[in-house]
C-alpha cells in the first residue's frame, strides 16, 4: 500500500526549513536545487538557488518531502493541512513542539488532552501547522 507523504512547499526559504526539520525530528536530509538540476539551463539565474526536492527521511522509514515554488508562480503559503507528529514519551513531544514554535506561533499550548497525556498546535516560523502528542491513550473508536 503506498504510504502518503506530506510535501511542504516554501517560497524560497525550503533549505532552511528542512535543515531545521532535520535539526529537531532527526534523520537524513538531501537536497537539489535548481541549479543542480536537469533543467538548470532552461531557468533563470536568479532561481537556480531555490530547492527542486528536498526529502528528509526519518528514523522511523518515513518521509518529509518539500521545494521551492519557481519565481512567477503565486505563493499562497502554507494551508489546509496540519502535519501530526505521535511520541512514545511526553518528553519528547515537548521538546519538539518547543523547538517547533521557537519563532512561530503556538495555536494550542501543550496540556492534558483526552486522547493523549499532553498534546499541542504550532504553526512554526515558516507556516507549516504541527499537531504533536505526546504519549497517546487508549480510545475506543466506533
Amino acid at each position: 500500500m503506498p504510504q502518503p507523504i506530506p510535501y511542504l512547499s516554501f517560497d524560497g526559504d525550503c533549505a532552511e526549513a528542512m535543515r531545521f526539520y532535520a535539526a529537531v525530528l532527526g534523520g537524513t536530509l538531501g537536497m537539489m536545487n535548481v541549479g543542480q538540476s536537469p533543467m538548470s539551463d532552461q531557468c533563470p539565474s536568479e532561481e537556480r538557488e531555490r530547492i527542486m526536492h528536498a526529502r528528509l527521511a526519518l528514523a522511523d522509514g518515513s518521509s518529509l518531502y518539500g521545494g521551492d515554488c519557481m519565481g512567477g508562480m503565486a505563493y499562497q503559503g502554507q494551508h489546509g493541512v496540519s502535519l501530526t507528529l505521535n511520541f512514545d514519551s511526553v518528553a519528547e513531544a515537548e521538546r519538539v513542539f518547543n523547538a517547533l514554535g521557537e519563532g512561530g506561533e503556538v495555536t494550542m499550548p501543550f496540556a492534558d488532552t483526552f486522547w493523549a497525556k499532553k498534546f499541542g498546535m504550532v504553526k512554526d516560523r515558516f507556516g507549516t501547522h504541527w499537531i504533536v502528542n505526546g504519549e497517546l491513550l487508549e480510545l475506543s473508536l466506533s
